[in-house]
């Protein structure tokens, strides 16, 4: 099922997307929900849209966080000059840091080197604390597409990734949730004005889904809606603005960023 999050003559809400490989994605239905499906469950209604004539957003906005994960592919380790972690790499980032699919980001005047970093993002969907692996599917709501934008210059300077992840539109997501995925082998993809530049599949990961769910939650509380990036491949690079980003996740879709100054 892939829940979307959308605005319709001004009023913001939930809704289902029809998955149909056939139509072209603003050709696609949705069925709008009652209320906010991570409190009430999902609750279909009988009113539906087409998606190309309501506004895609982000489709969570963490009430409480964004949890990111450093280094957790071996080649974008070694391509930036950086030892494997022994552990899973945390950093956070705030939840003004998300926009949604097409949503352009105005880059800060402070930093010279953008890079995108394309990733699959997970979606947590209950309050937990110290999940096992073996119950992580069970706090999972579902997954989405994220573009883990960073500052390099200031993550080279800064000797902490506050500023560097963090800055208003980081942290793009979209275009929907998917809740049902098999993690272990999706490729990741990421094209800079229609040109490839990454081109991963999760089953190179360091640490899996299942290993960064539990990890994540010895150190936090995680609540309904926090977001956890699951790291990204190599082949990450420098965008200005101009810069039109599409990171595409096997089996969800493709998020769109365009860059400004």
């Amino acid at each position: 099922m892939r829940i979307a999050r959308f605005v319709a003559h001004d009023q913001p809400a939930y809704g289902v997307v029809e998955n149909d490989d056939s139509k072209a994605v603003e050709d696609l239905t949705l069925t709008v929900l009652q209320g906010d499906p991570f409190y009430q469950g999902v609750q279909p209604t009988n009113q539906t849209h087409t998606v190309g004539d309501v506004r895609l957003v982000a489709p969570i906005i963490p009430r409480s966080k964004i949890v990111g994960i450093g280094r957790n592919w071996a080649d974008h380790a070694q391509e930036l000059g950086n030892e494997v972690p022994a552990r899973p790499l945390m950093f956070l980032k705030p939840n003004t840091s998300v926009v949604g699919h097409g949503d352009p980001v105005t880059l800060p005047s402070w930093s010279e080197e953008i890079s995108y970093e394309a990733e699959l993002a997970v979606v947590i969907g209950t309050i937990c604390k110290d999940v096992p692996r073996e119950r992580v599917k069970d706090v999972i709501f579902g997954y989405t597409v994220a573009n883990d934008l960073t500052a390099r210059d200031a993550q080279r300077n800064d000797n902490q990734w506050a500023r560097a992840k963090g800055f208003d539109g980081s942290c793009p997501l979209g275009p929907w949730i998917e809740t049902e995925l098999d993690t272990d082998d999706v490729r990741i993809t990421s094209h800079v004005d229609g040109e490839l530049r990454q081109d991963g599949t999760t089953a190179d990961m360091i640490f899996d889904v299942a290993e960064l769910v539990a990890t994540v939650s010895e150190a936090f509380t995680l609540l309904p809606g926090d977001v956890i990036l699951t790291g990204t491949p190599a082949g990450v690079g420098i965008v200005d603005a101009g810069a039109r980003i599409e990171v595409a996740v096997e089996g969800i879709g493709s998020l769109a960023t365009v860059l400004r100054r």
